[in-house]
């Protein structure tokens, strides 16, 4: 019973009440910050990867300990699978899985998002699986759909797909989604392999695993 997990305990009785105001904002202006240096140094990697071989993109957002980007990997054969996370400790739990199709990237997505986009490179798929929902109220901007930077996975494009074990994080995603002019649907993750360490956790603990998936046309994916 110690490695249950607990349900995301939050004081925001339901969708957070400034996620429109907040999504608006962001679509109407430019997020500028600059990618950091490390962030550079990743990246060049994955362009490398990309000169010596042109692939459609996948991208795998938050990755943890990349269990996840192994896994795609195997679901997307033909495709470069770049899993990303800001974490060495947690990138450095990885276990190598048997495709040689995936890399891992330290960085802040949103940085590795801003070099794709000055690439001119765009996401044949995302995942976000897990990331950190920031259950406090005051934490909104902190959250996917409520950082600045949710204007850089929009044009990155793809099929999106999002996962959580709290639902009203990824109906927010979704609703901020529909802002921006993308439809989807929000389900529950049913009948299918867990593709993350979280995820198998939640799951353990009997925690109910909900999603939100968006197909989109893709511009440019792998260039």
């Amino acid at each position: 019973m110690e490695n249950r997990s607990r349900e995301v305990s939050s004081n925001q009785p339901g969708l957070h009440p400034r996620l429109a105001q907040t999504v608006a904002k962001h679509l109407a202006c430019e997020y500028r910050r600059p990618p950091a240096p490390h962030a550079e140094e990743a990246a060049a990697r994955l362009l490398a990867a990309l000169a010596e071989r042109r692939r459609p993109l996948v991208m795998d957002s938050f990755c943890g300990t990349g269990q996840s980007t192994a896994l795609l990997a195997a679901r997307h054969p033909g495709h470069l699978v770049v899993g990303v996370d800001r974490s060495a400790h947690r990138l450095e739990r990885h276990i190598a899985g048997e495709h040689d199709n995936y890399l891992m990237l330290r960085a802040d997505v949103e940085d590795i998002w801003a070099i794709l986009l000055r690439e001119g490179l765009g996401l044949e798929y995302h995942y976000l699986l897990y990331p950190n929902p920031w259950p406090k109220g005051k934490h909104l901007q902190r959250r996917v759909h409520g950082h600045p930077a949710f204007t850089r996975l929009l044009q990155l494009g793809g099929s999106i797909e999002l996962r959580s074990n709290w639902q009203t994080y990824v109906e927010e995603f979704g609703l901020a989604m529909h802002l921006a002019g993308r439809c989807g649907a929000v389900a529950q993750v049913q009948g299918r392999p867990p593709l993350t360490l979280f995820e198998q956790k939640y799951r353990d603990s009997g925690h109910a695993l909900w999603s939100y998936r968006s197909s989109a046309a893709v511009t440019n994916a792998g260039r």
